[in-house]
């Protein structure tokens, strides 16, 4: 409720607000100034033709709308200040019922702002929050507004709003963000010291009791964070037999004696839809049989199909016919329910279900009343095994206060179920302390999303349960010490925060948070210089040799119907192409070294054909020493130096000589110049062979090649003449960055995460914990698989695993189901 106060104490209030929009107004146009400065620094790097021209771009956007960008901005500010005005109330929870739509647009656009926002609370969070006392007593309220501009909110989704209004895009702020960030956070941090500091002059709470404000919150629990609730779920639901995403995972228990631990790496692929736990599989009917991957994917679909038939037993319905509309589990349509098209596992498309208003502010009011006492949890000085507990206690109770309010029994057995897989969750040692608190805070988002959309617990590709699995199969290869205060700890605490803060989107978050989680890894793996060097390096012999690839298939074109001698073309083949691919890609494809280089190709082939006349005889012997000096230059970039240089320089004198004497036709000058053209502009003929290419690799030619040192990478090249199954092939492409794995080398076994793929998918990188790396080679990472030389660390996905430990429970104790 809240509690009159005076005009003096309201005006105060207004006057900090006023202060505070004052203060933070002056540090825009200085960060317009920054984000020039960054833009002009980029745009003036020398880096790839695409980068550099994105670069640019990027400075161009920025200097046309900057001006109008800033003068929103501030506008916008000081307009929001009419919009923190007090209430005069609490906000209760019914308000937060209304019905609406929101937008993709919109969601992408507060998840932007929310990335600043929690940057803001992560710097900010005490003079904040004793701000909030303040301000609250002040105006007797228990929660600030939802558009108040003392909320980090505010300000970050205004900054991303107005940008967008002046025409940049979501693409250029992503960019930039990392330098708003930096020049914001000391002014709002600043800002909040002066804020608090005025107040207090005021004598207001010059000493905070913070035990009385954590009852009084708590006692809030329908209220604060549940204004954004909708129960419309308006933003469609993707079918059961979506695309499966690199990121979602097969199941991989105790099916498999010959291959542990094959569950959580099974391929995803991106053109195919996957079979779904409505229709049972046998490896009989697999086109690759009994391989790993599709055991892999049968034993988790198995674990879906196997609750799926418990609950459908308890409950007692058909779950393999379409109907109107979905409920929760079982996909049944219940009286009284909304409609949608399709059921789980058909294939149709489906519309999130219409479930209980009241049990839809039943489950926000346990999400807001948890999420305060795990505060507590965390904030007290307890050891980790009692905060778990306490978690663990805390959320089954709510777990048995929603199954009582539940209005359909399957409403029941979703609640119990998905309280039985985050008990698995949370009982899971291997997940570091400080991460299982933030998946403990998932329970009641799942909840909601799986009573709204039942095809969560019939496929293994639906984003909540990808993101769990992906954060899970990250976590369980650290230590407690490499976790706590890491930027991975970071991302998974705003993840979860992103979701809580806009529960109404349902699985639309979870796939934008998860897709967001997975570029966070990709730049997260790899920000060691070691690591960056190792990518640099291995990035560039994969380009190197898919253009030495290209370039050869190129000269056999050109010279199919060319009298040429075969030593010239064997040379051409095996080396020039190599060199022009070195030079291309050291000094770019129309470098004046390269250039030069493709020139001589063109020369060496007119020169090495018949001369019958003495002009063509004189030239040649007026142009040779410089002909054999650029071959020796080009020669020696490619580390053909000394003895096989001068092998190779003998044989190309011999056949040079031989042309003197040959009756044979010579080559029309019309066809050279025609060569020297296409090798000019040969990057504009060759076809992307993208992973087809075989690319030799080992230690010697990264060194060679690119005159650096391999010490540090242990180089796992392909073996020569091994066979690759296909399906195993595919799998090595689908692996996922950012999990764990047991690799067998050398008769030394090592845990290594991986880290990084190369664009052709040709290089695959796994780091250990020491500081060593592995590169492996498509071919041989395959063969790795195939012979479990190479083994995911965890035999299953974290959902996967819980699915089975709550189905074990419930086998044991099937009354709990609905009691």
């Amino acid at each position: 409720m809240s509690i009159a106060r005076s005009a003096s104490s309201l005006q105060l209030a207004r006057e900090t607000r006023e202060r505070f929009v004052l203060a933070t107004e002056g540090a825009i146009v200085p960060l317009a100034r920054a984000i020039r400065d960054r833009l002009t620094q980029l745009a003036s790097e020398v880096s790839n033709a695409r980068a550099m021209q994105e670069h640019r771009d990027d400075f161009v956007a920025f200097q046309g709308q900057a001006t109008q960008w800033v003068t929103l901005s501030q506008t916008s500010w000081r307009k929001a200040l009419g919009a923190a005005a007090p209430t005069g109330g609490l906000t209760t929870f019914p308000t937060a019922l209304r019905l609406e739509l929101i937008g993709d647009e919109v969601v992408e656009t507060n998840i932007l702002a929310s990335r600043l926002a929690q940057v803001i609370h992560d710097k900010a969070s005490f003079e904040l929050s004793d701000l909030r006392l303040r301000i609250q007593h002040l105006e007797g309220t228990n929660e600030l507004d939802s558009k108040d501009v003392l909320k980090p909110e505010t300000l970050a989704r205004l900054l991303v709003e107005q940008w967008l209004a002046a025409g940049l895009s979501r693409e250029l702020w992503a960019r930039v963000q990392d330098t708003v960030q930096q020049q914001l956070i000391d002014v709002i941090v600043k800002a909040y010291e002066s804020a608090n500091a005025y107040l207090i002059a005021n004598g207001v709470m010059q000493e905070i009791d913070l035990k009385s404000f954590v009852r009084r919150t708590g006692n809030a629990a329908g209220a604060g964070n549940s204004a954004g609730f909708n129960t419309s779920f308006a933003g469609g639901v993707a079918s059961a037999t979506a695309p499966m995403m690199d990121g979602g995972g097969g199941g991989g228990g105790g099916g498999s004696q010959q291959r542990p631990g094959y569950g959580t790496q099974a391929p995803q692929h991106s053109h195919q839809s996957q079979p779904q736990a409505s229709v049972p599989m046998s490896a009989g009917t697999s086109t690759i049989g009994g391989s790993p991957l599709m055991m892999a994917r049968q034993r988790a679909q198995t674990a879906l199909l196997s609750l799926k038939r418990f609950v459908t037993g308890r409950i007692g319905s058909d779950t393999t016919t379409t109907v109107p509309a979905q409920n929760s589990i079982t996909g049944t349509a219940p009286a009284g329910r909304a409609t949608g098209g399709g059921t789980p596992g058909t294939g149709g498309n489906t519309a999130p279900r219409q479930f209980s208003r009241t049990f839809a502010g039943a489950i926000a009011e346990a999400e807001v009343a948890y999420r305060m006492a795990a505060t507590q949890y965390m904030d007290a000085s307890g050891e980790q095994a009692t905060v778990i507990q306490q978690t663990a206690v805390d959320l089954r109770r709510r777990s048995t206060e929603l199954k009582k309010r539940a209005p359909t029994t399957a409403d029941k057995a979703t609640v119990e179920i998905v309280a039985l897989m985050f008990q698995a969750i949370l009982a899971e040692e291997r997940i570091p302390f400080s991460a299982r608190v933030w998946f403990a805070r998932l329970q009641m988002p799942v909840l909601r999303v799986a009573i709204a959309e039942p095809e969560f617990f019939g496929t293994l590709q639906h984003p909540a349960r990808m993101l769990i699995d992906r954060m899970g199969s990250c976590v369980m290869g650290f230590d407690a010490a490499a976790i706590t205060g890491s930027a991975l700890e970071g991302e998974i605490r705003r993840v979860v925060q992103v979701i809580e803060q806009y529960p109404e989107t349902g699985q639309r978050v979870f796939k934008l948070v998860f897709d967001e989680f997975v570029a966070f890894l990709n730049r997260y793996l790899t920000q060691s210089d070691t690591t960056q060097r190792v990518m640099s390096v291995a990035q560039q012999v994969e380009q190197k040799e898919t253009m030495a690839i290209q370039y050869t298939i190129e000269l056999r074109k050109m010279l199919n119907d060319m009298p040429v001698r075969d030593e010239i073309r064997e040379f051409l083949f095996k080396v020039w192409a190599e060199v022009l691919a070195i030079a291309a890609l050291r000094y770019g494809a129309q470098g004046e070294q390269t250039v030069m280089l493709k020139r001589v190709a063109s020369e060496l082939v007119w020169a090495a054909s018949a001369k019958p006349n003495r002009t063509d005889r004189a030239r040649v012997i007026q142009d040779l020493p410089q002909l054999l000096q650029r071959l020796r230059q080009g020669m020696a970039l490619l580390g053909i130096v000394d003895e096989p240089q001068e092998a190779h320089i003998k044989t190309i004198g011999a056949t040079l000589s031989d042309a003197f004497l040959s009756k044979t036709e010579a080559i029309p000058q019309a066809k050279i110049e025609a060569m020297a053209e296409r090798l000019a502009h040969l990057e504009d003929f060759v076809s992307d062979i993208g992973g087809t290419a075989d690319l030799p690799l080992d230690a010697h030619s990264i060194e060679l090649l690119l005159g650096v040192d391999a010490a540090s990478i242990e180089v796992v090249p392909d073996a020569a003449g091994v066979q690759v199954a296909e399906d195993m092939l595919a799998w090595a492409h689908e692996l996922q960055v950012g999990n764990w794995f047991m690799l067998d080398h050398n008769d030394r076994v090592s845990q290594v995460q991986f880290v990084w793929r190369s664009d052709r998918k040709q290089l695959h990188l796994f780091a250990t914990a020491d500081g060593r790396s592995f590169l492996i080679q498509a071919g041989r990472l395959a063969t790795y698989l195939q012979a479990g030389l190479l083994v995911p660390a965890e035999e299953e996905t974290l959902t996967v695993r819980a699915t089975r430990e709550a189905l074990a429970k419930l086998d044991a104790n099937p009354e709990r189901l609905l009691n």
